[in-house]
């Protein structure tokens, strides 16, 4: 490489003892080291007429080859620098806050075995939170709910998808069911996940289908919908990769089938840092469920 790079340097001055000076080399060093690159080519990459040097032909037509090379070499080292520099770029990630921990903590716990200079930090927020802070530049990914919105105005790239399913306290009389159909809720007391970013869609299909639902408690944290389930107030309906809490029964949802879709998503067009890239690769190469 020194060789390649003492003959771009001539060929740029045409002159030496201004190319080993830009080198931070002596002449002699300078000129000993074309000589060998020219016996390895079997070629003369330069005519020296007296203090004067030209290139020559074989010279010329080698010389964008060899600027090819260096500039390889150097987005090369570059790489192997912002490899180095991983530690040194955190990561913000956003969840969105109906999302089950379990299944991406295993991601993240795999990643950081693989990537342990890179630091990580995660935080939950409410879908119109992660949009805007993706679009500020306050988080560099999120995970979140696949949407058709979301899909025109950010990056997606889709981790799997989760079915919703019903939770029962111990002992429901509809737990005996293999699976729950709408109809069959009709009636039985509620707990309202406010927060739920299908909560909508779910709540047209009841009043389309007939279906009463009379919601004995609301709340927009998730560990407190599962715990008053747990305690016998009602059902709830939940994505199945969200239910966390040990005892509660849970059950398909079917007539209709609900299901969401996950995905990590970012900024078009926002270059990746080398953590990113990084955390990019882990994604295309994690065992999603499903």
């Amino acid at each position: 490489m020194s060789q390649i790079r003492y003959v771009l340097a001539a060929a740029k001055h045409l002159n030496f003892t201004k190319a080993a000076s830009d080198c931070n080399v002596t002449q002699p060093a300078l000129t000993k080291g074309v000589k060998a690159l020219e016996v390895e080519l079997g070629a003369p990459v330069f005519h020296r007429e007296g203090r004067r040097i030209l290139l020559s032909d074989f010279g010329r037509s080698m010389l964008p080859h060899l600027q090819q090379i260096v500039s390889e070499a150097d987005a090369a080292q570059l790489l192997a620098q912002n490899f180095r520099l991983l530690e040194k770029v955190p990561i913000r990630l956003g969840v969105m806050s109906t999302i089950g921990h379990i299944r991406l903590a295993r991601f993240l716990a795999q990643f950081e075995k693989t990537n342990s200079g890179v630091e990580l930090s995660v935080s939950e927020r409410s879908t119109t939170e992660l949009k805007d802070k993706l679009s500020n530049g306050e988080l560099d990914a999120a995970v979140m709910t696949l949407t058709e919105e979301l899909q025109e105005n950010f990056r997606a790239h889709p981790l799997y998808a989760e079915r919703y399913v019903v939770v029962f306290p111990p002992e429901h009389r509809l737990g005996q069911l293999n699976v729950v159909s709408l109809q069959e809720l009709s009636g039985e007391n509620y707990v309202d996940r406010l927060s739920c970013e299908m909560r909508e869609m779910v709540m047209q299909v009841c009043a389309s289908k007939g279906v009463e639902l009379y919601a004995r408690f609301r709340s927009e944290r998730e560990g407190w919908v599962q715990a008053m389930v747990l305690a016998g107030i009602g059902f709830a309906f939940m994505p199945e990769y969200s239910v966390t809490l040990p005892g509660l029964i849970q059950r398909p949802l079917i007539d209709p089938t609900v299901e969401r879709k996950i995905a990590l998503v970012t900024m078009p067009g926002r270059k990746f840092s080398p953590a990113m890239e990084a955390l990019m690769r882990s994604v295309k190469n994690f065992s999603w469920p499903g």
